[in-house]
């Protein structure tokens, strides 16, 4: 795997294991391939896997124990990375894009976590989950606040998001939310701190009709796609396929409003919802 560069072990379990792995491997003198290959891994999975980039799973662990004799070391280690605070068809990927570099992503029914306020998230998850205690509701939206806190670095990493129409024009929350959430977004965009298109409803037909896409790049590590559906996801490695998403996005970002307009757009909108709050 091209440019491996020295991993800091105390900034995640998922480094520390990949750290250690790489230090095992070594020692061992051993490629990422020969490692990967009783498992049915790849050479860049394995490299993956050492960059901290994918998670650990207990299989890895306990086979790379037992690969390097390193006394439970892997697989207690993997224990504490099943701890995540978010579900677990997105725990990777929410790990992942912690540490990308460059994030792209087409929303289609809602505003992306990163991009969202407390009071839109609030409104997300007790539509979800509409019998749940507010204690949970709470745990939730601490977690997607937390996934926003990747946006106080000034310059990385990039954020490129192309919003559908109906997103705005769906009142999660009310107009009042939705006017807060929209002005949140309109600041962040006026900072230049994120890129937003808007993919209007006169687009008709368009590349990903069928759901959302979200892309991740990074420093040293191959670029993934994630796919979202209704309690699920799927991280996606494989270069053909990632390959293929990039140029949905691509195809995406040709038929969206330039971004001027779009923050045109968006400004417009949350004029409409204020307008909409202060009726009687």
């Amino acid at each position: 795997m091209p440019g491996q560069k020295p991993l800091d072990p105390s900034s995640s379990p998922r480094a520390m294991l990949g750290s250690e792995l790489r230090h095992q491997r070594n020692a061992a003198n051993l490629t990422q391939e020969e490692v990967g290959r009783p498992l049915f891994l790849s050479a860049s999975f394995i490299g993956q896997l050492e960059s901290g980039l994918r998670r650990m799973q207990m299989e890895y662990a306990l086979h790379f124990d037992k690969t390097f004799d390193t006394n439970g070391f892997f697989e207690r280690h993997c224990q504490a990375l099943k701890k995540s605070k978010y579900p677990d068809h997105f725990a990777e990927a929410a790990e992942a894009e912690a540490i990308a570099v460059v994030i792209k992503e087409y929303a289609q029914a809602l505003i992306p976590g990163v991009l969202q306020t407390e009071a839109y998230a609030r409104a997300v998850f007790r539509a979800y989950q509409p019998t749940a205690i507010e204690d949970v509701i709470d745990e939730l939206i601490a977690a997607r606040l937390d996934r926003a806190k990747l946006l106080k670095d000034p310059t990385r990493p990039m954020v490129w998001t192309v919003l559908d129409e109906a997103i705005l024009r769906r009142p999660v929350g009310g107009p009042a939310v939705m006017a807060a959430t929209l002005r949140h977004i309109a600041r962040m965009i006026r900072q230049r701190r994120i890129i937003v298109q808007v993919l209007p409803f006169g687009a008709g037909a368009h590349a990903s009709l069928e759901g959302t896409i979200q892309l991740l790049a990074f420093e040293d590590a191959p670029p993934l796609a994630y796919l979202q559906s209704l309690g699920s996801g799927q991280l996606l490695d494989d270069p053909a396929s990632v390959a293929r998403h990039e140029l949905t996005y691509d195809l995406l970002r040709a038929t969206a409003l330039s971004p001027e307009n779009s923050l045109a757009l968006i400004e417009s909108v949350a004029e409409d919802y204020e307008h909409a709050e202060q009726k009687p």
